[in-house]
């Protein structure tokens, strides 16, 4: 590769979806993918296609009956896969093994120096739990590179960022008593929006107590609110010193999306996806994962997610 930055892009990506009428609709990755191209992104960044994830590889975060469970009604595409958020489209099996396999495959190109930086757009899929789906999401691919991150490169300290609306419960509670899985998550109050979960006293168990930092924001919070708090983040990640740092960079806490009440703008994911970049090439070698998380309005989508890529190239240029 002759780019520092690689893009995950490839249509498979699209198939993850669950109905025209769903807010996880198809449109969100040709929204983006339109957007990249129109800029130019695409010239400026290595390109690097999908590829499926093995049952092995998902048996690393994930019970077997979960990932039988989703196998089974996927291939029926009926009913739902939690309790009624995430419909089982059929052949939504094999497009969530797209999803995880394509965010495994980035792991592996920054590890093994082929990129210094890589963003999937189609990923970041942050609810799931070890045994079940929720929120649109059928298998954590977030928490599963953090286990495959251990296993296949015996790397241990990882920092996990997350700014999507919605808080990352299912990376957070499965990870809740890690002292080396330092996580930082922006969301708006759980109190006021799905999961319900996410408070400030939530700073980890046991001997993770205060590697954990949830920043629940109240609705109608602007980027002056957001960039006051992470002066904290920073200086927790700082602190940390990661080998490896995770962004899930939900546009769905950007103002005007249809299921969230944040008034954040595409300069907050800008602004942390700089921050992060310098992390990185302070303590973990440039590793820095970026992937798309949720958004459901595609004018959000399109800057959001292209603008934190238009960051990644000019820190790196």
């Amino acid at each position: 590769m002759t780019n520092k930055i690689c893009v995950m892009l490839g249509d498979e990506l699209s198939h993850y979806h669950f109905g025209e009428t769903h807010p996880f609709g198809p449109k969100r990755y040709w929204a983006f993918k339109e957007e990249f191209i129109q800029r130019g992104l695409d010239q400026k960044v290595t390109l690097s296609k999908p590829q499926q994830v093995t049952e092995e590889q998902l048996k690393l975060f994930h019970t077997q009956d979960h990932i039988n469970k989703v196998k089974t009604l996927s291939a029926l595409g009926e009913g739902f896969l939690d309790c009624g958020d995430t419909p089982a489209i059929k052949g939504i099996f094999e497009s969530a093994l797209a999803v995880v396999g394509t965010t495994l495959k980035a792991v592996d190109l920054l590890m093994q120096n082929k990129a210094i930086h890589a963003f999937t757009p189609i990923g970041g899929i942050h609810h799931a739990r070890r045994d079940s789906a929720a929120g649109f999401c059928v298998f954590n691919d977030c928490g599963i590179a953090i286990e495959y991150l251990r296993k296949e490169y015996n790397i241990q300290r990882i920092a996990y960022i997350d700014i999507d609306a919605h808080h990352g419960d299912g990376v957070f509670y499965e990870f809740e008593d890690d002292p080396n899985l330092c996580f930082v998550d922006f969301h708006q109050d759980g109190t006021t929006l799905y999961p319900g979960t996410g408070f400030i006293n939530e700073t980890g168990k046991g001997k993770a107590v205060g590697t954990k930092l949830n920043i629940p924001l109240p609705p109608n919070s602007t980027d002056k609110t957001a960039k006051s708090l992470w002066k904290s983040a920073e200086n927790l990640i700082d602190k940390f010193k990661p080998e490896f740092i995770l962004l899930q960079c939900g546009a769905d806490s950007l103002a005007g999306d249809p299921i969230t009440q944040l008034k954040l703008t595409s300069e907050f994911h800008a602004y942390v996806t700089l921050r992060l970049v310098l992390l990185a090439n302070q303590y973990s070698q440039g590793r820095l994962l970026a992937m798309g998380g949720g958004g459901y309005n595609l004018d959000n989508i399109k800057v959001a997610w292209n603008d934190a890529i238009s960051t990644l190239i000019n820190t790196e240029s």
